[in-house]
């Protein structure tokens, strides 16, 4: 209050006392008319006047809130945290209060106070105003929490984010980008987009790019997913997948940027592709093989009025390894061959047209099977042995004139002999190592004669060791036995007849194996 000179009339104190209640009055409605809430305590901080905005704000009347201690009013959070106010004579300004409304709801203010004191500084009273804040503090704090929800997704997502302005420069930088780039988030930011991430040859066309859509606010690589090339923090390349939308904020533009790393996709694609062409290359060259094995093969059983020869083979795969071959080495002299090169595919196939080759090389020559044998092996032994295949195989000439038979056996399974009207079979073997073992084997040679509807069964393994679900072999024995059931059909029979058990056996179509059969019947 205004001090009062000694020399002043009562009438001009009485003046001055009217004027500055006139003005508090005057303060007091303009307060009232703005809403906020004028309110004066103690120095113990009661309430000992209040405006009529109280009620507006907490719902309680001037008489319900005079007399009251301020702490009354607020949450117990408050009540703690504003103790030190409460001992304290210094001014406070924009405090934030967090009352309880008379309904129960909460109230938010920002209060102002100022401590009254007379000349010996002994505070009498405290005076101040509330501003109800309550509708901004909502929003402040709903639009902090979807700022941190935001951020969260940001900071979560998988994809590398990036927040570009108008001039290039970067705004947001995530963790996902921190990880892919190599550059930290405080590295990041405020630094030109296209100095971090892409290499040099490609910045240019950018700046151009963002200078055409300021321009005219179009862009064929904007809102669309590209690929492109990234650079890392220390300079390395690698293939990135993006997509960047603009976002227009009143006069200037942002540009969320969305990455993708997909270097290894990228592999796995050119993998696929390589796979697809090594596929085509296979392909390719498997059907030249099987043009080629086809060739190789008899193309049709040899009938005369003395003998029948035909036969067969099924490959487990689409090129075998087992081959067989009959020829006339001359008008007397019948040459027959059945062979079996281990595993199966190309590389067996391979070494069957080389032992073809070798064999039929020998038509001039007078050579018996065990000669025939010997320099077979000695031709084939380097190749076999650096490729870990071996041959097995059985070679047979038959004299037509002398109705004899001669044979030598490469450690293949014998061929059974059938003689009309017998029930049994008997092996024809002769001693002899498998071909690629070693370079100089010798090979036991032997004869027999034929007589009248004899019938010759040669064979592949692949015959005997099927095995059926049970695992059960198919075996000699069976095929023995079914060798002499059909012993009355032709070649051709006997054999569609073998096949057939035998897939009704396994319960299968195809085999591990290559399957050959050759008959040879005297008439």
């Amino acid at each position: 209050m205004m001090a009062l000179d000694e020399k002043d009339t009562p009438f001009q104190c009485h003046e001055v006392e009217s004027a500055l209640k006139e003005s508090e009055e005057r303060f007091r409605q303009m307060a009232e008319m703005t809403g906020e809430w004028l309110w004066e305590q103690d120095p113990l901080g009661f309430y000992i006047y209040s405006s009529n905005a109280v009620n507006q704000i907490l719902g309680f009347s001037q008489d319900q809130v005079i007399g009251k201690h301020y702490a009354e009013f607020l949450t117990p959070q408050d009540k703690v945290e504003q103790k030190s106010y409460a001992f304290s004579h210094l001014p406070f300004y924009g405090l934030t209060n967090h009352y309880r409304h008379k309904d129960g709801h909460p109230v938010f203010t920002e209060s102002t106070g100022l401590p009254i004191t007379d000349e010996a500084g002994n505070l009498l009273k405290w005076r101040g105003v509330d501003r109800d804040i309550t509708a901004r503090k909502h929003i402040q704090d709903a639009l902090i929490e979807s700022e941190k929800r935001t951020r969260l997704i940001i900071e979560s997502s998988l994809s590398a984010i990036v927040i570009m302005d108008s001039y290039g420069l970067i705004n947001d930088w995530n963790h996902q980008a921190e990880i892919m780039f190599g550059w930290s988030r405080t590295e990041a930011i405020n630094q030109r987009l296209e100095d971090l991430i892409m290499p040099l040859r490609y910045r240019n066309a950018h700046r151009q790019g963002l200078q055409q859509f300021l321009s005219s606010g179009s862009s064929p690589f904007l809102n669309r997913l590209l690929e492109q090339i990234g650079m890392c923090k220390d300079g390395s390349e690698f293939p990135i997948e993006l997509s960047v939308s603009p976002l227009k904020l009143g006069n200037a533009y942002i540009f969320s940027a969305f990455i993708h790393d997909i270097t290894t996709r990228k592999a796995t694609e050119q993998k696929i592709i390589q796979a697809e062409i090594n596929l085509a290359i296979n392909q390719s060259e498997i059907k030249i093989a099987q043009r080629i094995q086809a060739s190789l093969s008899p193309s049709a059983s040899i009938k005369s009025e003395h003998f029948e020869v035909t036969g067969y083979c099924l490959p487990a795969d689409q090129i075998g390894g087992d081959y067989f071959d009959y020829f006339f080495r001359n008008e007397e002299h019948l040459d027959m061959v059945i062979a079996d090169v281990s595993g199966h595919s190309i590389g067996p196939a391979l070494f069957m047209v080389e032992a073809r080759s070798a064999l039929r090389s020998q038509l001039n020559r007078l050579s018996s099977p065990a000669e025939i044998l010997m320099e077979l092996n000695s031709f084939l032994f380097e190749d076999l042995d650096k490729a870990d295949y071996f041959i097995t195989l059985f070679y047979f000439q038959y004299d037509i004139k002398n109705q004899q038979l001669s044979f030598a056996n490469a450690g293949h399974p014998p061929p059974l002999l059938l003689s009309p009207f017998h029930t049994e079979c008997r092996q024809l073997d002769a001693e002899g190592m498998i071909l690629g073992v070693r370079k100089h084997i010798v090979f036991e040679e032997k004869t027999t004669v034929l007589s009248k509807g004899d019938l010759l069964l040669l064979y592949t393994d692949g015959l005997t060791e099927a095995e059926n679900p049970e695992g059960e072999f198919f075996g000699l024995e069976r095929v023995s036995e079914l060798f002499v059931q059909y012993a009355q059909y032709s070649p051709e029979k006997i054999i569609e007849a073998l096949v057939g058990q035998l897939k009704q056996f396994c319960q299968s179509e195809s085999f591990n194996d290559d399957i050959t059969l050759m008959i040879f019947k005297r008439n």
